[in-house]
C-alpha cells in the first residue's frame, strides 16, 4: 500500500513548503548524459568543474542518489516523478512494442514537469535532450508531431534533438520548437548550441514571472568528440594511467565524506568477461595511448559543459536572480563500456568505486551525483552532504515543493496516482525522509534495495545475487546462497513492484537489441496497413 508513505510526503511537503521562501524560485535542472559518479571536481575527480564545484560547495550534494540505469528511462521518471514503466518507457524509445509499459515514449495521461510548472504561472525552456518521444515519430523524414514533442508537453520554447543519438557536429533531430534543422555552421559544436540557446531563453526572460529551464547536456555521451585544443589541454593529467587515478578519487571521495574511510578500494573482476582488469603497467604503450586518448576528450567534454554552466549562472546573477534560483545537477546514469576494452577501463575510473556500467542495476549503473543548490531556501549545514537515500523520481516532487504547489488529483479530466518519489525538501532541512524501497529494471536488469540489503542481477538470465550494503557498499560479496529466506523475501517485493508498475513481462523473447526493433516495427507496419 502507498497510501501511508503518500500521505507522509505530502505533509512534508506541505510543511516543509511552509517553512522555506515566500518568493517562487526559478528552477534550472541540468542533465547530463553517461557520466559516472565521481566524474566531478566536487564528487572526488581530476576533470575541472570549477562551476558546478561552486554551486556544490554552497549547496548540498548527495552520496546515494540513484537513477534507472539508462538515458530515456531516467528521463521519463525524471520529468513525471513516476517509475518509467508506469509511464510507458520501460525500454528505449527505439519502437512502440504495444504493450503499456513499452510504447517507446511518456504516456500522455501523465504530466510533465514542465506542464505542471507552466499551470503555475512559469515560463518554460528547454536545451538539449529530449530522448522520450518514439523514434518513428520524428525520424521518417515528412514526419510531423504526434503529441508528444517538447512543446506540446509543456515547454514554451525548445531547442534541442529528439532523438537519443547522432554526434556533436551534426546532432539527429534536431529542432526549434517542431521544426527540423538539418544545416550546420562549419564551427557548429552540439554542447555549445546547447547552452548558447539556454542563455538566450534566459536573457529574453520576463523577470516578472518565474522560469523553468530544463538543461539537457548530450556530454559526455559517445561518441566522444571535442575541438583538439580542449583535449590536448587534459592529456597529460591521465598518462599516469587509471590505477593511480582510481586511488585518488577513491582517497578524495573518502576526504570529502562520500564513503567512510578506511574502506578498501574495490577491483570488481567480474566486471571482466575474460581476465580480470589489467593493471596499467601491463598495458602495451599503443593500448595506453588510447586510454589517455579517450579519457583526455571525455574529460574536454565535461570541462566545456561546466563552462557553458557557468556563463548560464554569470546570466542568472547580472539578472539578480541568484538567490531565487533553484539549481538541480544529475546524470542519467553511469558510464558507459559501449566500445570495447579501452570504454570498460575508462568507465572503471568514471564509475569508481562502484561495481558496473550503463544499463545494468549494480551501483555502476545506478548511481550519479545530485547537487541542490537554492540560497534563499536552502542553507547548507555542515558538510553538506546528504546520506540519505533517493532516487530519480524524487526531482519532480522536491520541485514542486519548493515551487510551492501541490500534485494535482486530475489531469485531463482522470484522476492521476500519486508520484512514486516524494520531495527531498525534509532532509535538506536536516529532517529525516520516510524509510522506503526502490526498485529497479532495465533490460532485464533488476534489482530491489531494501533497507541495508539489495537484491540484483544482471539479466532474466542471470542468479540474484544477495548484497549486504552496510558491510559490502561496492557490491563484491554474494550472499543469496547463505541467507536465501531474505533472497525470496525480496524477489516477492521486486515481482510485486513490477506486476503494479507494468513492467512484466520482461523482454518475452528474449530478444537482441536489433531483433527486438525489427520484430516490433514489423508489427507497427502490420497495424499501419490494417489501419
Amino acid at each position: 500500500m502507498k497510501i501511508l508513505p503518500t500521505l507522509l510526503a505530502n505533509l512534508s511537503l506541505l510543511l516543509s513548503t511552509f517553512a522555506l521562501a515566500e518568493e517562487t524560485p526559478n528552477i534550472v535542472l541540468i542533465m547530463c548524459d553517461d557520466m559516472g559518479y565521481s566524474d566531478l571536481g566536487c564528487y572526488g575527480s581530476e576533470i575541472k568543474t570549477p562551476n558546478l564545484d561552486a554551486l556544490a560547495e554552497t549547496g548540498i550534494r548527495f552520496s546515494h542518489f540513484r537513477n534507472t540505469g539508462r538515458c530515456c528511462p531516467s528521463r521519463a521518471s525524471l520529468l513525471t516523478g513516476r517509475h518509467q514503466h508506469a509511464v510507458g518507457l520501460g525500454w528505449m524509445t527505439a519502437v512502440d512494442e504495444h504493450r503499456p509499459g513499452y510504447r517507446g515514449q511518456i504516456s500522455d495521461e501523465v504530466p510533465t514537469l514542465a506542464e505542471l510548472l507552466k499551470e503555475q504561472g512559469y515560463s518554460t525552456y528547454m536545451s538539449g535532450k529530449w530522448h522520450v518521444t518514439v523514434d518513428g515519430a520524428w525520424a521518417p523524414q515528412g514526419s510531423t508531431p504526434n503529441g508528444s514533442y517538447p512543446t506540446e508537453r509543456g515547454f514554451d520554447e525548445f531547442y534541442g534533438s529528439l532523438s537519443g543519438g547522432g554526434n556533436y557536429y551534426r546532432p539527429k533531430g534536431l529542432c526549434r520548437n517542431e521544426n527540423s534543422i538539418t544545416e550546420f555552421a562549419d564551427d557548429y559544436y552540439y554542447t555549445d548550441a546547447i547552452d548558447e540557446h539556454a542563455l538566450g531563453f534566459v536573457k529574453n526572460h520576463d523577470t516578472t514571472a518565474p522560469f523553468f529551464l530544463y538543461l539537457a547536456h548530450y556530454a559526455p555521451h559517445r561518441p566522444l568528440q571535442a575541438p583538439i585544443e580542449r583535449i590536448e589541454a587534459c592529456r597529460e593529467r591521465y598518462e599516469v594511467g587509471y590505477d593511480v587515478l582510481r586511488e585518488e578519487r577513491f582517497e578524495a571521495l573518502q576526504q570529502l565524506g562520500f564513503i567512510k574511510r578506511g574502506t578498501e578500494l574495490p577491483l570488481h573482476p567480474r566486471d571482466y568477461k575474460k581476465d580480470p582488469r589489467p593493471s596499467w603497467d601491463s598495458l602495451d604503450a599503443e593500448t595506453k595511448k588510447k586510454w589517455i586518448e579517450e579519457m583526455a576528450t571525455y574529460a574536454a567534454m565535461i570541462e566545456i559543459m561546466d563552462e557553458g554552466i557557468g556563463t548560464l549562472i554569470r546570466e542568472i546573477k547580472n539578472k539578480g536572480k541568484f538567490e531565487d534560483t533553484l539549481f538541480l545537477f544529475l546524470s542519467d546514469n553511469g558510464a558507459t563500456n559501449e566500445g570495447g576494452l579501452i570504454s570498460q577501463l575508462a568507465a572503471d575510473l568514471s564509475n569508481t568505486p562502484f561495481r558496473s556500467y550503463k544499463s545494468k542495476t549494480f551501483m555502476g549503473g545506478i548511481s550519479s551525483p545530485l547537487i541542490i543548490h537554492y540560497p534563499k531556501g536552502l542553507k547548507k549545514t555542515g558538510t553538506g552532504i546528504v546520506q540519505t537515500p533517493a532516487h530519480i523520481t524524487d526531482i519532480l516532487p522536491t520541485c514542486l515543493d519548493l515551487a510551492g504547489t501541490a500534485y494535482p488529483r486530475i489531469f485531463k479530466g482522470a484522476e492521476l496516482a500519486w508520484p512514486d518519489g516524494i520531495s527531498l525538501v525534509p532532509t535538506l532541512i536536516g529532517n529525516p525522509l520516510p524509510e522506503r524501497d526502490f526498485f529497479f529494471e532495465h533490460q532485464t536488469a533488476c534489482a530491489v534495495i531494501s533497507g541495508d540489503w539489495k537484491l540484483v542481477r544482471a539479466s532474466q538470465s542471470s542468479a540474484w545475487e544477495l548484497i549486504h550494503l552496510e558491510e559490502d557498499p561496492f557490491e563484491e560479496n554474494d550472499l543469496a546462497k547463505s541467507h536465501p529466506e531474505k533472497v525470496t523475501e525480496l524477489e516477492k517485493k521486486w515481482t510485486k513492484w513490477a506486476e503494479e508498475n507494468q513492467v512484466l513481462p520482461l523482454n518475452p523473447s528474449g530478444l537482441s537489441w536489433n531483433e527486438r526493433i525489427d520484430k516490433y516495427t514489423e508489427l507497427n507496419s502490420d497495424q499501419d496497413g490494417r489501419d
